[in-house]
């Protein structure tokens, strides 16, 4: 038998080399990253959006914060708190008040404000109702010839309508409250406006400083100044005015002059209108005016004016 040939034998061994272990840091290292961006983007958008005010208070706390923290001082200040400092305000420079005080100040500020809208619209609302009267006597032409005795202004308490005497053209009968022809049909044109507005109004009398010849014991210029305004009502309301706008008729006699220059002057005999916004309305019905829509001061320098001659009568 032929010997054999030996065959080697080959053994292959693979080595396997041992890399390093790095593990899961990459991830912790990645979400540390996006955190810092978010952070970033964050302040970007509060940078963004505070008021050049607070800033200015972030930056003073943190350029020195022991400083405000210990005697308070700029953008701090807490009454409420034993250490002053903080708030919630960091605008103030004088320390926070407590914050029942600041929200009492905001309602008194609140509250004015609300006045100071609703008197504007009033007032807007008596001007349009002017300007309403001045075209409805333009439109009438038997008015339109009474215009020079129509006077229409805005004083304090509303829209003031004053009908005054002239010389030849009188609105009563001389001496007595039985109305004219041309004053009552002004009185009822009157009427038909003051119902497009919700507001109130007053009535009052006047005459000039001719006394009755009774003198201040009879019958005088008060009673034929109240008769005066009572009677200047009934046409209004007969006009259409509804009775319950009326909440005063008052006879200031000869007290209010138009011309207290000419305490005899026919200007003086005159009814006044007033179209009352809310707040004269107010001291109205609370009893803490007399007549402030013809004005206080003036009322005190036509009392001085006067005249206490006895002859003649009044018209």
């Amino acid at each position: 038998m032929a010997e054999r040939k030996l065959q080697p034998i080959v053994v292959k061994r693979v080595r396997k080399v041992q890399h390093a272990s790095h593990g899961g840091a990459w991830k912790i290292a990645y979400a540390d990253f996006v955190t810092a961006m978010m952070a970033f983007f964050l302040l970007m958008w509060l940078l963004g959006s505070t008021t050049q005010g607070d800033l200015q208070g972030i930056a003073e706390y943190f350029r020195t914060p022991l400083k405000v923290a210990l005697s308070g001082g700029s953008g701090s200040g807490d009454a409420s708190s034993l250490i002053r400092g903080g708030g919630t305000d960091l605008t103030r420079t004088t320390g926070a008040r407590p914050r029942g005080d600041v929200d009492e100040r905001q309602r008194k500020l609140n509250l004015q404000a609300l006045r100071a809208e609703l008197r504007a619209a009033e007032t807007k609302r008596l001007t349009k109702l002017k300007s309403q009267l001045e075209e409805a006597i333009t439109r009438n032409m038997k008015l339109a010839e009474f215009r020079s005795q129509i006077k229409l202004d805005l004083t304090a308490d509303g829209l003031r309508i004053q009908i005054v005497d002239d010389q030849n053209r009188p609105m009563f009968d001389n001496g007595r409250a039985t109305v004219k022809e041309y004053m009552r049909e002004l009185l009822r044109e009157i009427a038909t406006v003051l119902n497009s507005v919700e507001n109130r109004v007053s009535i009052s009398g006047h005459t000039d400083s001719a006394p009755y010849g009774s003198g201040e014991r009879g019958y005088s210029n008060w009673e034929l100044s109240a008769d005066r305004a009572n009677a200047s009502r009934r046409e209004l309301v007969a006009g259409g005015m509804q009775e319950s706008k009326v909440v005063r008729v008052i006879g200031l006699g000869a007290t209010v002059m138009y011309d207290p220059e000419n305490p005899r002057s026919p200007m003086n005999r005159r009814i006044s209108i007033v179209v009352l916004n809310s707040e004269a309305e107010e001291r109205v019905f609370s009893g803490t005016e007399v007549d402030t829509s013809e004005g206080a001061a003036e009322a005190q320098a036509a009392i001085g004016a006067v005249s206490s001659e006895s002859a003649g009568g009044p018209r």
